[in-house]
C-alpha cells in the first residue's frame, strides 16, 4: 500500500480525526499539571486557552495554509492570545513558501510602528519560529499617495522594499503597534504569490490528515513552550530582570524589541511596584498576563500602559502599581481577579534598555 493509500484510508475511516482529537486530549495534561495554578478562574482560562490554540492552530494549518494562495489572518487578537500577546498590536499572519515570489500590496495609514518579517514557523515542531528576513518603519518606502509595495524573495530586487526569504521560510507576521487605536489608522494590505496558479486545487485526503496533525501538534508545542517560560520566570517573582533575547527571537520575537518579562505573585492585599527610567525608543509598553502567558483582557480592564497614556514622574520615569485595587498611586495595572500570572515590558528600537527596579509592598501603604 502505498502512502498515498494509507492518507486516505486514514481519512475515509475517521483514523485522521480519531488521532487529533487524541491529541488535543493529551495536550489537556499541561493545564492539569501539579506545578500549575489549580484556582477555578486559572483551571477555566486554561481549558479556554486550549480552546483558542485550537482556533488558531486551524486557521494556520487548515484554511490559510496554501501557500499559493495565502491570504493575512490574525492568530493574536482580543479572543485568541499567544505567548504575551500585545494588547497595542494588530497581528496578520500569512502562508508562504520560501522557495516561491510573493508581493504585498497596502496603504500605510498612521499607525506608528509597522514590521514585515518572514520566519521558519516550527511551532508545531520544537516550538520555534526561526527569523529569516525583516523591514519594518524605519526602511519603508511609501509613495506620496500613502500607498506601498513589498518583494517577498530569496534574492535582493535592484531597487524597492524587499522582504527577504530561506529555502526554509513559511510565514509572514506583520505587527501594526499603536498608540492610541481611537486616532491611529491601521494599514491595509493585500498579499499575493507571483506568477501563481489561478485556481486552488480541491481539499485532498493528504492535505487535511497534514494539516490536522499538524494543527494538534501546534497546540500542544505552543502549549507546553509557553507554560516552560513561565516556570522559567518564576525562579524571581515579583522581578523583570535582564533575560536573554534570543529565546524570544526564536519564539517569533521582533528584532527591534526588547523584551523583559517576569512573573508576579501578589496576595490580594499586596501591590508590586515598578519603577523605571524611559529610555529615547520609538514604543514603550508594560502589560499584565495570566499563567499561559495570554494578556489579561485589555478590553475591559486596565491591564497595559504604554507610551502615549502613560503618567510621567517628574524626573521622567514612571512608576507602575499591579494590584488588585487602584490606589491612585502611578500606573495602575488591575490583576483582574488573578494572585499570580506573568508580565512583560517591552521597549522598541530604545537607545539603551533600562531594567526596572521593584517591590512588593501592602496596598494599604500606598495612596
Amino acid at each position: 500500500m502505498t502512502n498515498s493509500q494509507t492518507v486516505y484510508d486514514r481519512v475515509l475511516s475517521g483514523r485522521t480525526w480519531e488521532e487529533f482529537c487524541d491529541k488535543l486530549k493529551e495536550t489537556g495534561k499541561v493545564i492539569l499539571d501539579p506545578k500549575a495554578p489549580a484556582t477555578e478562574l486559572d483551571r477555566a482560562e486554561g481549558w479556554r486557552y486550549l480552546t483558542r490554540l485550537t482556533r488558531i492552530a486551524l486557521d494556520m494549518m487548515l484554511e490559510n495554509a496554501d501557500p499559493d494562495f495565502p491570504n493575512f489572518y490574525s492568530a493574536s487578537h482580543e479572543t485568541a492570545k499567544i505567548g504575551a500577546d500585545n494588547p497595542d498590536n494588530i497581528y496578520q499572519n500569512a502562508t508562504i513558501d520560501g522557495g516561491r515570489d510573493y508581493v504585498i500590496r497596502g496603504t500605510r495609514g498612521t499607525v506608528p510602528y509597522i514590521s514585515f518579517a518572514t520566519r521558519a514557523n516550527r511551532y508545531s515542531i520544537d516550538g520555534t519560529m526561526p527569523f529569516t528576513g525583516e523591514i519594518d518603519t524605519d526602511r519603508l518606502k511609501v509613495s506620496d499617495d500613502g500607498s506601498f509595495e513589498i518583494l517577498l524573495s530569496q534574492t535582493k530586487p535592484d531597487s524597492g522594499n524587499w522582504l527577504q526569504q530561506a529555502p526554509d521560510s513559511t510565514m509572514v507576521i506583520v505587527r501594526q503597534t499603536f498608540l492610541d487605536r481611537d486616532s491611529e489608522i491601521p494599514a491595509q494590505m493585500t498579499i499575493a504569490r507571483v506568477d501563481g496558479p489561478k485556481h486552488p486545487s480541491p481539499l485532498s485526503a493528504e492535505r487535511l490528515d497534514r494539516a490536522l496533525m499538524s494543527a494538534a501538534a501546534f497546540v500542544d508545542g505552543t502549549a507546553r513552550t509557553f507554560v516552560g517560560w513561565t516556570e522559567f520566570f518564576r525562579h524571581q517573582p515579583n522581578k523583570l530582570p535582564a533575560l536573554d533575547q534570543e529565546m524570544f527571537q526564536k519564539a517569533g520575537g521582533d528584532p527591534n524589541i526588547y523584551y523583559v518579562h517576569g512573573y508576579w505573585d501578589l496576595k490580594a492585599d499586596e501591590a508590586l511596584v515598578i519603577n523605571t527610567k524611559v529610555p529615547e525608543c520609538a514604543f514603550w509598553n508594560f502589560q499584565l498576563d495570566n499563567y499561559w502567558m495570554e494578556s489579561l483582557d485589555y478590553r475591559y480592564q486596565k491591564i497595559h500602559v504604554n507610551k502615549k497614556n502613560a503618567k510621567y514622574n517628574t524626573d521622567g520615569s514612571i512608576t507602575i502599581v499591579v494590584a488588585a485595587k487602584d490606589s491612585g498611586v502611578g500606573n495602575f495595572i488591575d490583576t483582574s481577579g488573578h494572585r499570580t500570572g506573568t508580565m512583560l515590558l517591552r521597549w522598541i528600537s530604545a537607545k539603551d534598555h533600562p531594567i526596572p527596579e521593584t517591590k512588593v509592598v501592602k496596598l494599604s501603604s500606598l495612596g
